[in-house]
């Protein structure tokens, strides 16, 4: 079994304990206080329809592939550095098994920061989208190789109505199918193989010739440092996702300076 697998058998659990805790119907009704998201998907276009360097800064303690990534690990303090030196949004993990990640950190980060925010997880239930409003989410990532063309159509369907932007991830050409019909602009190209963890960042470079050209492609994983940026910028490519390599500097502020700016 691979870990994409491994990791969506491990959601069906904690789904099905949650919903325990807070049934769907009382979830929803919760949702109904939450005030509304920001623009996640506005904050991105308003950037790259300038041609500017367009950066989702994540929020990563740990990963199944690279283990422990930041120990001294203080969400808000991270936020705000990202703030500071220009990132657009902010990628937030929820795992916590996987990614010892954590739900709270969205509200924690929300209150400290005027970002938009990701909730990164793996969406495999409807309920994990009302969550993710209750928990302030502003954005929901629907990763392609995990959910059927249905399963993609109703859960973008229930984040848009919940104003959430959803950010529709993809890794392979025969991927693309799936989402033809969807209406999110937002398309993450995933450099990372997320079954075995092999990352090639010519990877979104490969698909963008079958994406529309009205959608905003982020390009995700593998970027490390300026040259990478300035090499996706050379074709056509202005919003990336990063994490690990921001991660595991100690200045975050100069290092996400220095990765969009060169210096």
């Amino acid at each position: 079994m691979d870990i994409l697998t491994t990791i969506n058998e491990a959601k069906k659990q904690e789904v099905s304990r949650a919903k325990e805790y807070l049934d769907f119907k009382s979830l929803k009704s919760q949702c109904l206080d939450i005030p509304s998201p920001r623009d996640f998907s506005g904050a991105l276009r308003s950037l790259v329809s300038q041609e500017k360097t367009t950066i989702i800064a994540e929020i990563k303690k740990a990963s199944p592939s690279r283990g422990l990534i930041r120990e001294h690990f203080d969400p808000i303090d991270i936020a705000q550095s990202y703030e500071r030196s220009g990132a657009a949004c902010l990628s937030i993990l929820t795992d916590v098994q996987y990614f010892q990640g954590n739900p709270k950190y969205i509200s924690q980060v929300k209150s400290k920061c005027n970002l938009p925010i990701l909730r990164k997880d793996f969406i495999i239930d409807a309920y994990q989208i009302y969550q993710s409003k209750l928990w302030q989410a502003d954005a929901v990532l629907l990763i392609a190789a995990s959910l059927s063309q249905s399963q993609l159509e109703d859960f973008e369907g229930i984040a848009l109505e919940n104003g959430l932007s959803a950010l529709i991830e993809i890794h392979a050409e025969e991927e693309l199918k799936k989402i033809e019909s969807l209406k999110s602009p937002l398309i993450g190209i995933n450099n990372r193989n997320l079954k075995n963890f092999e990352v090639n960042i010519e990877r979104t470079l490969a698909l963008k010739p079958f994406i529309p050209k009205e959608k905003i492609i982020i390009c995700e994983s593998g970027i490390h440092d300026h040259d990478d940026i300035k090499h996706m910028r050379e074709n056509g490519i202005y919003a990336f996702l990063v994490g690990e390599s921001l991660m595991r500097q100690d200045k975050l502020d100069s290092a996400l300076l220095q990765l969009i700016n060169g210096k």
